[in-house]
C-alpha cells in the first residue's frame, strides 16, 4: 500500500563530486599499509574505475550535516571531508557517486561503487552482508513530531500513527520491529528529503531518524520550525558508523583503518568535526 511517496509497513517485513585529492608522502608508520592498499586496490578496482587509484564511494546526499549538496551542486557535509582526508592519505582519488541509500549494498556488491561513505550503522545484519572499517562517529536516534503532538504522552500513543523512515536504515528496521506491535504504521521513503516534506505537510505524525541529523538538518533549519523531539534518546543496537566494503577487501579495511586511526591521533579528526559540532560526535 503506498502512503504519499512513501511504502506503508504494517508488519515487520524480511528486510534487511567528485574530488581529485593531491597525494601527500605518506610517513613511516604509515608505507606498509599503503603499499598493501596500493596493490588491493590495483587488483580489485583495475576492472571497474578508469583509473587504478580511484576510489568510488557511494553517497546518498540527502541527510545533512552528514550528507549533502551546496547550491553549487557539489557534495558536502561531515562524511565528504572525512571521506576527502581519508583518500588523501591513503593516496587514492576519491570519486562521489551519488544512490539512493537503499540501493548502496546492492551497487557495492554488484562492483558499481567500491565502498560506501554515507552514515551507514554497523549492524550484524549488513555484517552478514558486506565489511566495515572501523567506527566513523556514532549517534543516538529519536522521534521528532510537530510541538504539542500526542506522540509525547510516550509509546502508547503509537497506536494509529503515521511514523516516516528512510527506506534500508537502521531506523526502518527499529520501528518495524518495535512500533508496529504497538499498532504504529512504518511509511519507508526513498529519501530523507521526504521524509521531512511528509512530516511538513501532515501526512505523517513523526519520523525516525539520527538525533544529530533531524536536529542540525531539520529542526535548526526554517523547515523545522514548529517540531522538536519526543521521547528519549533511541539505540538502534549498531556499532556506530563505519565505510562499508566487499568482504573481500581486508587488505583496504586495513589501510582505511590506520588512516582513521592517524586522524584521531594527530588531531584532524577533530579539526574536521569542529566544523559540524560542538561536541564530540566520535562517541564512546
Amino acid at each position: 500500500m503506498i502512503v504519499g511517496t512513501g511504502l506503508l509497513w504494517s508488519a515487520a517485513p524480511a528486510y534487511d563530486g567528485l574530488a581529485t585529492i593531491r597525494p601527500l608522502e605518506p610517513s613511516a608508520p604509515m608505507k606498509l599499509p599503503l603499499m598493501i592498499f596500493g596493490a588491493a586496490l590495483m587488483f580489485s578496482f583495475g576492472a571497474c574505475a578508469a583509473e587504478s587509484n580511484t576510489l568510488r564511494l557511494g553517497i546518498d546526499p540527502s541527510y545533512p550535516p552528514m550528507d549533502s549538496k551546496a547550491p553549487d551542486g557539489s557534495l558536502k557535509g561531515f562524511d565528504v571531508d572525512l571521506g576527502n582526508e581519508i583518500c588523501r592519505r591513503i593516496q587514492a582519488r576519491c570519486q562521489w557517486v551519488e544512490l539512493e541509500f537503499s540501493g548502496m549494498i546492492p551497487a557495492l556488491q554488484a562492483r558499481k561503487i567500491d565502498a560506501i561513505l554515507s552514515s551507514m550503522a554497523i549492524t550484524q545484519k549488513r555484517e552478514q552482508q558486506i565489511l566495515f572499517t572501523s567506527k566513523l562517529f556514532q549517534f543516538k536516534s529519536r522521534l521528532i513530531a510537530r510541538q504539542g503532538s500526542p506522540l509525547a504522552a510516550g509509546l502508547q500513543a503509537l497506536s494509529g500513527k503515521q511514523i516516516g523512515v528512510q527506506s534500508g536504515t537502521q531506523f526502518e528496521g527499529y520501528a518495524l520491529t518495535h512500533w508496529v506491535p504497538l499498532g504504529a504504521h512504518v511509511v519507508a521513503y526513498k529519501s530523507q528529503d521526504e521524509v521531512f516534506a511528509d512530516l511538513q505537510n501532515g501526512r505523517l505524525d513523526g519520523a525516525l531518524l539520527g538525533s544529530v541529523e533531524a536536529d542540525f538538518g531539520f529542526l535548526r533549519t526554517p523547515a523545522g520550525n514548529g517540531f522538536a523531539f519526543v521521547g528519549e534518546p533511541l539505540s538502534m543496537g549498531d556499532r556506530g558508523t563505519g565505510i562499508g566494503l566487499r568482504k573481500d577487501e581486508t587488505a583496504i579495511q586495513a589501510s582505511i583503518n590506520a588512516a582513521i586511526a592517524a586522524m584521531l591521533k594527530d588531531g584532524t579528526y577533530a579539526q574536521i568535526a569542529k566544523k559540524y559540532f560542538d561536541f564530540d560526535p566520535y562517541g564512546n
